[in-house]
């Protein structure tokens, strides 16, 4: 009954209105205010500050400082493997392999479509069919910044309007086509294996999502919007494998994708693992 109700309740909660309400909390400089905020989440999420550029949590201006706090150089070495797929934020693996016949497996008996999840065009999701996909909860006392698999340059991202369902274990048993249906950033590259998406996926209470190029992803109205960034009409925007891409203030959920034959996920992890940025995630693929 009781997680009947917490589902119920996705559905009629105004998510946006809540998410903007918590976003001008979280944005807040007074001290009385955002200090015991930070002292308690800290606490109530066992935070591991000591791996922090800044450890003292009142230092922080308001609490997405906070939140997205950088780390000291050297506290997510990058897996020095040849060829190496880095795993792209600290969390869990929420579910990672095949996509098959344009689905990816969510949970339970759930799953979305990858033309949906990348904004509904059949074009832009085609190289993608029959690959690999691999998705990364991001917890609350995560580090939440987001960072390169693989080298790549930029050739597109589309903001992706939606609903902002929390994203646990709960809503991703129950809710259909949870990821494809709430708000996202989708980010898509040429790399060294082909094509590759990391998708910046929204939920309650996330107040915005960043990228290192674009700044603060707040298009005027929700609806479609398409970026192109065509090498022939500006600067290239190249990102080295490991570097940060984009960050989440009060986090979600990261999908990486790859087309077919080019990945293979790492053997030692499954649905569960917990997963730290930069650690091995997959390899070149064998059967090319």
């Amino acid at each position: 009954m009781k997680q009947r109700l917490f589902i119920l309740s996705q559905y009629l909660l105004p998510h946006h209105l809540l998410s903007r309400l918590i976003g001008y909390v979280a944005e807040c400089r007074i001290g009385w205010l955002k200090n015991p905020l930070i002292n308690w989440f800290a606490k109530q999420y066992q935070v591991n500050m000591s791996e922090a550029q800044i450890e003292d949590p009142q230092a922080f201006e308001h609490f997405n400082a906070f939140f997205t706090r950088a780390l000291k150089d050297g506290a997510r070495p990058l897996d020095e493997t040849p060829g190496a797929i880095l795993c792209p934020a600290d969390g869990a693996i929420s579910q990672l392999g095949a996509i098959e016949h344009g689905r990816i497996f969510q949970a339970k008996g759930h799953s979305f479509s990858a033309v949906e999840l990348l904004g509904g065009d059949a074009e832009r999701a085609a190289p993608f069919m029959g690959g690999q996909f691999a998705t990364v909860y991001l917890s609350p006392k995560d580090y939440h910044r987001v960072h390169m698999p693989l080298a790549g340059t930029l050739k597109e991202m589309v903001y992706v309007p939606g609903r902002l369902f929390s994203v646990n274990q709960t809503t991703a048993e129950n809710v259909p086509e949870l990821f494809a249906r709430n708000e996202r950033v989708v980010c898509l590259f040429d790399t060294e294996r082909g094509p590759m998406a990391v998708v910046l996926v929204g939920a309650m209470i996330v107040a915005s999502i960043e990228t290192t190029w674009a700044g603060l992803i707040t298009p005027p109205k929700r609806e479609l919007k398409v970026t192109g960034y065509d090498a022939a009409a500006r600067t290239p925007i190249e990102l080295a494998k490991g570097a940060e891409m984009g960050r989440f203030k009060l986090g979600s959920t990261a999908i990486v994708l790859f087309g077919p034959q080019q990945v293979e996920w790492a053997s030692t992890l499954g649905a569960g693992s917990a997963v730290r940025m930069g650690q091995l995630l997959g390899e070149p693929s064998t059967n090319q």
